[in-house]
């Protein structure tokens, strides 16, 4: 008889422990939250600038620059203006 009350006991235990975890209010949670940092947000690989020299008939250099970031794309046209001589 008393075996017989322990199994009851530990039957109910586990049925109601469900029921439990279930019902549980959600009031002493906390919600979790994403947060984007703009450090992190976007990172792009800069581009190399793309520089497409020309030799005229005359012997004199022209060339079309194109890149991403315009100091780089100035910066480009600076260093071949005073390595090629103009």
């Amino acid at each position: 008889m008393v075996k017989r009350r322990w199994i009851c006991m530990l039957f109910a235990m586990i049925m109601f422990l469900p029921v439990y975890a279930c019902t549980e209010s959600s009031e002493g949670r906390k919600e979790i939250t994403f947060q984007q940092q703009p450090e992190i947000i976007e990172i792009r690989p800069q581009r190399p600038v793309k520089i497409k020299l020309k030799r005229g008939t005359t012997g004199q250099y022209s060339w079309d620059l194109s890149g991403d970031d315009t100091d780089r794309v100035l910066e480009a046209d600076r260093k071949l203006r005073e390595g090629l001589g103009e």
